[in-house]
């Protein structure tokens, strides 16, 4: 089966294969292909209308990013979210971002706080309009933004890859319990980030996390583990 992939603008100095790849990223990062997803590269080449050799390339970086699993019969999957993984990749998110944050903080100016403060609004704009898609990239370029404040940052990497493990079962739990966030933790974020206390947003990163995807993400688990021992 062929998932929908996003269309995503093409400039002039994107290869096809850099193309490929960001498309299928995308597609992964914001959940529209699913948990449990089987992949095939003649079904992908197929939709993106491109050969196979950038497709082969984008999944070959997307293996090495643990975005996909490849199989030995040459299909790919997106892996299903165990309970184990998910409590490890949730404990990686707040050691890398509360640190990313942490770091981050002297260099986080006045007007980069407006810039955050705007994303911020945004979000409340797409939640209120269930639009989950630009929610994601929205809260992705809200943290993004202030973890590059510190120009010698090296975890943005390691942060963005725990980001696309976590996509396709964000994109789960917002269908499987019909929410995103439990609590917004981004106005106090904002108001660290305005009093330059590195202690509260060391806390409000680490609440961010546990009280969006890490709390609605536990609740999905458990969810599915009541389904599947449900008698008929």
């Amino acid at each position: 089966m062929i998932y929908d992939i996003p269309e995503l603008a093409m400039t002039a100095d994107v290869t096809s294969q850099e193309h490929a790849y960001q498309r299928l990223r995308h597609a992964i990062l914001v959940g529209a292909i699913p948990t449990g997803a089987t992949l095939t590269m003649r079904g992908l080449a197929d939709k993106l209308g491109i050969g196979l050799t950038p497709i082969r390339e984008a999944l070959r970086r997307l293996n090495s990013e643990a975005a996909i699993q490849m199989q030995d019969n040459r299909r790919m999957l997106v892996p299903v979210m165990t309970s184990g993984r998910f409590d490890d990749l949730i404990a990686t998110r707040i050691a890398l971002e509360t640190h990313a944050a942490r770091r981050a903080l002297p260099y986080v100016s006045d007007i980069l706080i407006a810039a955050l403060r705007s994303i911020d609004a945004q979000m409340d704009t797409a939640l209120t309009a269930k639009d989950y898609d630009a929610l994601t990239v929205l809260n992705q370029a809200f943290h993004s933004q202030l973890y590059c404040a510190n120009p010698d940052q090296t975890s943005m990497s390691l942060v963005e890859s725990v980001w696309l493990q976590l996509g396709p079962f964000q994109r789960e739990v917002i269908t499987a319990l019909g929410t995103f966030y439990v609590v917004d933790r981004h106005k106090e974020i904002l108001t660290a980030l305005e009093t330059r206390d590195a202690a509260a947003l060391v806390i409000a990163i680490q609440k961010d996390i546990e009280d969006g995807v890490g709390s609605a993400g536990k609740d999905a688990i458990a969810s599915r583990g009541k389904t599947k021992t449900k008698m008929p």
